[in-house]
């Protein structure tokens, strides 16, 4: 007889009632943990990715499919108390329960979250939105395409005398659904100590923001705006695409030995010791 395995979220509840990417994202990876996944989706035509596209296969988008793994779908209509009560039901009997409602929105379908909380002790929410609960911007919707622009994460994507671009996936999205999951095992933990849950609150961008990481650092500590490399790294050289006589290879050398390697790959043995590339800072 084979042994079952146990996933380490086997026995979790996870109500889902966020659509799109960011809380998708966060819920999916739950449910890879082994949690058990209800998505509570409207009845005019569910979560909004399952119209992104083509391509479609079953009349399912790939955008939708991405992100939706692992889970158990309902149609509710939260404009009704008949769907009202199935979701507060649903609610006591979870563990987590993730959203992304525009502020006041649950309230106004007597779904509060600190009433679920208190009627649950053990609930843990996340509440994740564009630019925080208590911004001034609170009140306005955060699509990952505008987070991207105002964070200033467009702002280093592109040529150096070329426009801003933007990343070719909702980056910003994806960085807050991982925080997301990242602080609901946190607070799992928590409540195997204390019994009881928590209230977590992410923001877009935050999340976008704090993910610029050197980038960021650097513009603190030189006062400079950041340039667009291109693909080029504006601290590391090598560390781009390079030309060849058929198709462009990419380059990434990280420290002076490994510039050593490829300068004698590439019959170039004595350009290490060049003064003019002896060191990142001067290639």
């Amino acid at each position: 007889m084979t042994a079952t395995k146990s996933a380490a979220l086997d026995g979790t509840r996870v109500l889902d009632l966020s659509r799109i990417l960011a809380g998708p994202w966060c819920a999916m990876i739950l449910g890879d943990l082994g949690a058990d996944v209800i998505k509570v989706e409207n009845p005019d035509g569910g979560d909004d990715t399952r119209a992104f596209g083509p391509p479609f296969d079953n009349g399912e988008s790939a955008y939708y499919l991405s992100a939706n793994r692992n889970e158990r779908s309902l149609l509710v209509d939260l404009k009704t108390e008949e769907g009202q009560g199935i979701v507060r039901a649903l609610a006591m009997r979870s563990d987590v329960l993730i959203e992304n409602f525009r502020l006041g929105a649950l309230e106004k379908f007597n779904l509060g979250l600190d009433d679920l909380r208190r009627a649950n002790p053990k609930l843990i929410t996340c509440s994740i939105s564009g630019y925080g609960r208590e911004s001034p911007l609170a009140g306005r919707a955060g699509y990952d395409f505008m987070i991207q622009a105002e964070s200033g994460l467009m702002s280093i994507i592109g040529e150096p005398d070329g426009p801003p671009m933007k990343v070719g996936v909702a980056i910003s999205d994806l960085i807050t659904g991982n925080n997301a999951a990242q602080a609901v095992l946190a607070a799992l933990l928590a409540r195997e100590k204390t019994g009881r849950g928590q209230a977590i609150a992410l923001a877009l961008l935050d999340c976008q923001v704090a993910a610029l990481a050197n980038v960021a650092a650097a513009y603190l500590m030189s006062g400079k705006p950041p340039p667009r490399y291109g693909n080029a790294h504006g601290q590391v050289a090598p560390y781009e695409p390079f030309a060849t006589a058929d198709q462009p290879i990419a380059l990434a050398v990280a420290n002076n030995r490994q510039f050593r390697t490829l300068c004698r790959a590439l019959g170039l043995d004595r350009l290490p010791d060049d003064a003019r590339f002896a060191t990142n800072s001067l290639r």
